[in-house]
């Protein structure tokens, strides 16, 4: 074993201990139902928003977001503007009012807001749907890791990664991975800001320094052709509406004390995610100029690769194990609150809503995703992280908006209008694989459908409301005087109260 792949093994031995140590530790706090499901609703603004950092800066933030730079130039910029601006309309018109809402999971604001087993039951499906298909790609990313840091097989990196957070799950649940993900959110921008300052000044530091550095700057247009207007409008919507349907996302408000301090932990993450993409787009600079790779598939390992392209012997061996174990960060907090999020929404569909449900339901989603991520092959982590969340602006998000903001909305509206928005992303994607790029227009729109199936999936949801009336309007109008609100003193506890009911 070479010493690069000694160090690589090292730095993903040392977070997979850190993080099953701080698991152990923070699992003396998870007793109730409300610890595993919402953290008993008292995760503070500032550790709450660096929890969400945690679990929203994945393998596609991490490792493919630089690829992406690398290979796409300028045109890859926008990325991480798509991936950020997403939280402005979450903090905007959703986190306080879902918080308010007292729900444990998005399928109980469904029910609490409706009051239609339907409406709960295929938001049930399509949680489940977003969050199972989302898991895959960081146990692709844990793979890729383990084989370019470490030089072993694999399969070994998906299932460490799998089998250290279904423990991290089942024994403390959310109030357990809370800690392990604002911890993971720190590290990870210590992983790639440390390397990354060691790598600028080794660049200075050589003859035609700052000319290299220039020639990084001037490398972004590029000579690769344009990527077409539609598909960079479409990747922007689905990238902005989509963050804003994320079950796992949303999870996480669930645990704010009350909706002014959900607000104030969107903020936050606002802030937290802004800078936190500088470093990536940096890496994405220096490979684009220095590293040259040709294709998104081999970028995604540019990151792990770069400390040891400008660094020689042991010092670029070790930053390069440093951005080894922070991408491992990055896959074990998504994939915890990933997890956390299906456990919640399995048990309570399908188990009971304890704590043995929750325990049961967490093994079962971390099994099954283990299983489809070893009978599939990696692809783009931008690629594939940006047809989820095509799929969950086109589902999830027209319900929360028209949920939240539109009294009218029926249940009949919001069934048909998500099951419009999933059918059509899922149809386009399955034509663009057989089709490909060869039709132009038609292809683009294919490869691309956020900017038109989410459009119809809004328009669907009040033509069919608009026909149909609500089952019982006086409770729809209690719901939503209770979503709106002004928080008020008491108001926390009668949450905390409520929790205790529910436990």
């Amino acid at each position: 074993m070479s010493i690069n792949n000694l160090a690589g093994l090292l730095g993903v031995i040392a977070i997979l201990a850190l993080t099953i140590l701080i698991g152990a530790y923070s699992r003396k706090f998870s007793r109730t139902t409300s610890d595993f499901y919402v953290a008993s609703r008292a995760a503070r603004p500032w550790w709450n928003a660096s929890a969400i950092g945690g679990e929203y800066l994945a393998s596609a933030s991490y490792l493919g977001v630089a690829g992406l730079i690398a290979v796409a130039g300028r045109d890859a910029l926008l990325i991480p503007l798509g991936y950020t601006a997403g939280f402005l309309l979450l903090v905007m018109f959703v986190a306080a009012p879902i918080r308010r809402s007292n729900a444990y999971t998005l399928p109980d604001f469904a029910q609490s807001r409706f009051g239609s087993l339907g409406v709960r039951r295929v938001t049930a499906i399509v949680s489940i749907m977003i969050c199972g298909t989302y898991v895959v790609p960081q146990l692709h990313g844990a793979a890729l890791t383990v084989e370019v840091a470490a030089g072993l097989p694999p399969w070994t990196g998906s299932a460490a990664v799998a089998v250290v957070v279904c423990l991290s799950v089942v024994t403390g649940g959310m109030r357990s991975i809370t800690f392990v993900q604002a911890i993971q959110f720190w590290f990870k921008v210590t992983a790639l800001a440390f390397p990354l300052l060691f790598m600028v000044f080794a660049l200075m530091a050589k003859e035609n320094g700052f000319a290299a550095l220039g020639t990084a700057f001037e490398s972004l247009p590029g000579d690769s052709p344009r990527t077409s207007p539609y598909r960079t409008i479409s990747l922007l919507m689905a990238l902005i509406l989509g963050t804003v349907g994320l079950p796992h996302v949303l999870a996480r408000f669930y645990t704010s004390p009350d909706g002014s301090a959900a607000r104030r932990t969107g903020v936050i993450v606002l802030f937290l995610v802004a800078a936190f993409y500088l470093l990536p787009t940096s890496y994405g600079i220096l490979g684009r100029a220095l590293a040259r790779a040709g294709q998104q598939e081999d970028a995604d390992a540019l990151v792990l690769r770069l400390p040891d392209l400008l660094l020689d012997g042991v010092t670029g061996a070790v930053l390069s194990a440093v951005v080894a174990a922070g991408a491992f960060s990055a896959f074990l907090a998504t994939t915890s609150g990933l997890i956390v999020a299906l456990a919640a929404v399995v048990s309570q569909e399908f188990f009971h809503s304890d704590v043995v449900g929750f325990q049961g339901a967490a093994i079962i989603s971390s099994g099954s995703t283990l299983a489809v991520s070893l009978l599939t092959s990696s692809v783009s982590l931008v690629d594939t992280v940006a047809l989820i969340f095509a799929f969950s602006a086109a589902t999830i998000v027209p319900m929360l908006i028209l949920g939240i903001w539109w009294q009218h909305l029926t249940p009949a509206g919001a069934v048909a209008g998500m099951i419009t928005g999933g059918s059509l992303v899922v149809t386009a994607l399955v034509f663009h694989t057989f089709i490909g790029n060869a039709f132009g227009l038609v292809s683009d729109l294919l490869a691309q459908p956020a900017a038109w199936a989410v459009p119809l999936s809004f328009t669907v949801m009040v033509v069919v409301s608009l026909g149909t009336s609500p089952p019982n309007p006086a409770r729809v109008e209690r719901f939503m005087r209770q979503i709106h609100r002004p928080d008020h003193e008491g108001q926390a506890t009668a949450h905390r109260k409520q929790d205790r009911k529910w436990a």
